[in-house]
């Protein structure tokens, strides 16, 4: 290890014990190891819990990173993917839906959408504490695979909203579930590789763009003549093939790949024999042996004291997770709540920034008067649509890289985040001045490309700004507020003219805005410690 990673792991636990004293009358032991990267605060788990949980992070750590966790790895990012594509799934189909039904206010079935991906990142990510990260794992894919093909038999408008907000559901739940389980078996040394699984969000956004030209491109009704089911089956055959990656995404999940149960989530039922059989597997699997034993968990367990750590326990750890003291933590000094509120700003208008325009980019094309004049000059107007939709996705595979790569340059996170947002804004704008189809490609290609750097950026700077016993809660404040002006997007939409730019100006407007609070941050965290 360099000095650098030397200064900045004891600069971590320096700190972690100025958060531990300000909120414990006991100081703890100098010598004792703190956890820098835990996302709790120090003292809110039960002492044994805590105890057993430092014990299985090194035991986590001595085995390291080994063919479990590569395997682990790829299965995890079809979650990533999956979180990606069914939101560009609602984009994708929006068009030939609301003209199959004749639909008032299409945006509806974003809505519907928005409100399933809240609810299951709500009930799964709180579930997960409960009840396992094994059953959540499998099950989310599986929901999403299912309602996915069976939205292709919708009768009504309606119907496929109810569906879109089912499979939704189950696509809330991948990041919260996924990212437990990825974390838990995963070595301290490792965790960067979660960043990395953008790549996979990147990549599922090319596949569905890939699969709905051929079939939505030339399987849709005119505007010009009644549309009938039978001339419209592009978006059904669509979703049918969408599900069917999705089944086979959880078939590898399911019959291929053995997920254990995390060991923190089997101590923390009291199961500490269950929780050290596992790490020996994990261990086996990778080929090595684990020193591990029960009688090291049993060791944190001082003498006649009666360990809380059923599931009433768990559950009263995750209620304390998110208390008012770990709220106003964040708010502590004037320079942190002037940081932590900036986040939560930035995090919200591109909340409702991006899903306002990519939501109805389909829509909004067909619907221009100028474009749809210049496609019908082309041929297939629809087939351009979805053909220049894969040629946009393509883009943010290298936006996805590029935005990793620049996070360690002398711009830093600040001036790339910013930079990066504000050129988003401004292609949009640009992209209203487009009368041909092949210019309006080009400025969306560069937006597509800005805002994958604009995500890989904001995904490793956002937790880097919150002290490291108040992570969580702050990771929970931004990604709330993203999620509920999310939903607002769809609202938006219902009362816009979707043939106008109108809400490209209010999404252009909205990320430039963004871009502006972000260079108002205090801190940049290239080359310090986290706090």
């Amino acid at each position: 290890m360099d000095t650098d990673t030397d200064t900045r792991n004891t600069f971590d636990k320096e700190r972690d014990k100025e958060i531990w004293q300000e909120g414990h009358d006991t100081p703890r032991a100098p010598g004792e190891v703190i956890d820098g990267k835990s996302t709790l605060p120090v003292g809110t788990l039960d002492p044994v819990y805590e105890a057993k949980a430092h014990v299985l992070n090194r035991a986590i750590q001595d085995i390291g990173m080994g063919w479990y966790q590569w395997q682990l790895f790829v299965v995890v990012g079809f979650g990533w993917a999956s979180d990606n594509m069914w939101p560009i799934v609602t984009s994708l189909i929006l068009p030939p839906v609301a003209l199959e039904f004749k639909v008032a206010r299409p945006p509806l079935l974003t809505l519907a959408q928005n409100i399933g991906l809240l609810a299951g990142a709500l009930f799964w990510g709180f579930g997960c504490d409960l009840f396992g990260r094994k059953w959540g794992f499998n099950l989310t894919l599986g929901i999403t695979a299912v309602f996915g093909m069976i939205s292709a038999s919708s009768p009504t408008f309606a119907a496929v909203g109810v569906f879109a907000a089912l499979w939704s559901f189950g696509v809330g739940g991948n990041l919260p579930v996924d990212s437990a389980v990825f974390l838990e078996f995963l070595p301290a040394d490792k965790q960067w590789l979660l960043s990395v699984l953008s790549v996979d969000w990147a990549l599922a956004q090319v596949l569905a763009a890939g699969v709905a030209w051929p079939l939505i491109g030339k399987m849709t009704c005119s505007k010009d003549e009644p549309c009938t089911r039978k001339a419209n089956m592009g978006w059904r055959y669509f979703v049918i093939a969408m599900g069917g990656i999705a089944l086979l995404m959880f078939a590898c999940r399911f019959f291929f790949f053995t997920i254990y149960e995390s060991p923190k989530y089997l101590m923390g039922k009291g199961r500490d024999e269950e929780a050290v059989r596992v790490v020996q597997e994990v261990a086996r699997r990778n080929g090595t042996t684990s020193s591990l034993t029960i009688d090291d968990l049993r060791a944190c367990e001082p003498e006649g004291y009666e360990a809380q750590t059923d599931a009433r326990a768990a559950l009263k750890r995750k209620l304390e997770s998110v208390n008012g003291d770990r709220v106003r933590q964040l708010f502590r000094t004037p320079k942190l709540a002037w940081s932590t509120s900036l986040l939560i700003m930035i995090w919200a208008f591109i909340g409702l920034a991006y899903p306002l325009y990519n939501a109805f980019l389909p829509y909004i094309q067909e619907n221009n008067k100028r474009l749809s004049a210049d496609m019908a000059n082309q041929g297939n107007t629809t087939y351009t649509t979805y053909r220049n939709m894969l040629i946009i996705a393509s883009l943010g595979v290298p936006g996805a890289v590029i935005g990793g790569l620049l996070t360690e340059t002398r711009a830093g996170r600040r001036g790339v985040l910013g930079l990066a947002t504000a050129l988003v804004g401004i292609f949009l704008f640009a992209s209203t001045t487009a009368s041909k189809v092949n210019t309006l490609l080009a400025w969306n290609c560069m937006y597509n490309l800005f805002s994958s750097v604009m995500y890989a950026v904001l995904y490793a700077y956002t937790p880097e700004l919150f002290p490291t016993a108040s992570r969580g809660t702050g990771n929970a404040l931004t990604a709330s507020a993203n999620r509920i002006f999310g939903i607002m997007a769809p609202i938006i939409g219902m009362y816009a003219d979707l043939s106008t730019p109108v809400p490209v100006y209010v999404s252009g407007a909205l990320f430039i805005l963004a871009a502006c609070l972000v260079f108002l941050l205090p801190y940049e965290s290239r080359g310090t410690a986290a706090l």
